[in-house]
């Protein structure tokens, strides 16, 4: 199994959301996160237009079955990017086992 992290805009969490369910992926936990990063963001406050490095993300945190996880990262490539700097970043990590507490299994059907 493996784990995917995605730091992605926040602005295309919803595309990403939608193009995630339509390959099959029904489950995942999100955060809106803040990090520092090479993009610098423009505000406007009452007419005065100042930058900041505190950058607002959406984080997602995917666990899938290692099958699937080049799916689940070319699904979330596609969807999040713009070709722009700031598009984001995705990890991937091993995952050692999967419990399902209301059952007690454990494994990859616990996925599903």
């Amino acid at each position: 199994m493996k784990k995917i992290e995605a730091i992605i805009r926040k602005s295309k969490y919803r595309a990403v959301k939608e193009a995630l369910h339509s390959v099959g992926v029904n489950f995942f936990s999100y955060w809106d996160v803040t990090g520092l990063g090479n993009e610098k963001e423009g505000h406007v406050y009452r007419g005065v237009s100042y930058s900041t490095s505190d950058i607002q993300r959406r984080y997602l945190s995917i666990v899938v079955n290692d099958d699937f996880a080049e799916t689940t990262i070319q699904t979330i490539i596609s969807s999040a990017g713009t070709g722009e700097v700031g598009d984001g970043k995705i990890f991937v990590s091993d995952v050692q086992e999967c419990y399902r507490i209301r059952t007690g299994k454990k494994g990859g059907d616990t996925l599903k």
